[in-house]
């Protein structure tokens, strides 16, 4: 007897898959048969993905929301497509793109149309990646240019900090009690540490530099 399956993909664990998995529902695909991973469709390392293909058998039919889920990429979808449909014998049905159900158009002609209609979404979904890429890097680029920086914001230190570690170096003060007047974390305390020893170091090459 043919089963069915659903696969869904969000490229990070921040995106919610809730409308993905409604919509193969109603479509009929039972909640043990959906098969879900929450990364970038960069690549195939997909431990979900991998495990849904391991039980497909020739007759299933499988349910995904649009091409782009199984990849970004266009040769990776053509060869994603061709395991499921050739190799393994599935049935796939893209819900978003009616012409794209293995299950119509069997004869010639539905196959070339299907086939066709592989390759230019396929063809899209990877322009469409470039760019999204090329706009980040855009965006990241311009926002560097008006002085924004990105990443966690250092932690604040006070402004007698290198009187403290002074004090701790001499041994009049525990870690324990040069943290709690820094008000932060060890590791902190060290990378901080760190950062000053180096620009020190800079500042020292410098002056050596002028003489």
């Amino acid at each position: 007897m043919s089963n069915i399956y659903g696969y869904v993909r969000v490229s990070s664990i921040e995106q919610n898959e809730d409308r993905q998995v409604i919509i193969l529902k109603k479509a009929g695909v039972s909640a043990s048969n959906i098969f879900m991973d929450k990364q970038s469709g960069k690549d195939f390392c997909r431990a979900n993905y991998e495990k849904m293909v391991s039980r497909l058998q020739k007759g299933d039919l499988l349910y995904i929301l649009s091409i782009d889920r199984l990849g970004r990429n266009y040769v990776e979808i053509q060869n994603q497509w061709r395991m499921l449909t050739k190799e393994i014998g599935i049935d796939i049905c893209v819900v978003d793109m009616p012409l794209l159900d293995t299950r119509n158009g069997k004869d010639l002609m539905g196959t070339f149309i299907a086939d066709l209609v592989l390759q230019i979404l396929s063809f899209v979904a990877e322009n469409e990646r470039d760019n999204i890429r090329k706009r980040q890097e855009q965006g990241i680029s311009a926002a560097k240019e008006r002085g924004v920086r990105f990443g966690r914001p250092k932690t604040k230190v006070p402004d007698n900090f290198v009187g403290i570690v002074k004090a701790w170096k001499c041994g009049n003060l525990k870690l324990e009690e040069a943290l709690e007047k820094c008000q932060i974390s060890k590791s902190t305390f060290y990378r901080r540490l760190r950062e000053m020893r180096l620009e020190q170091g800079a500042n020292s090459h410098k002056t050596g530099v002028k003489k």
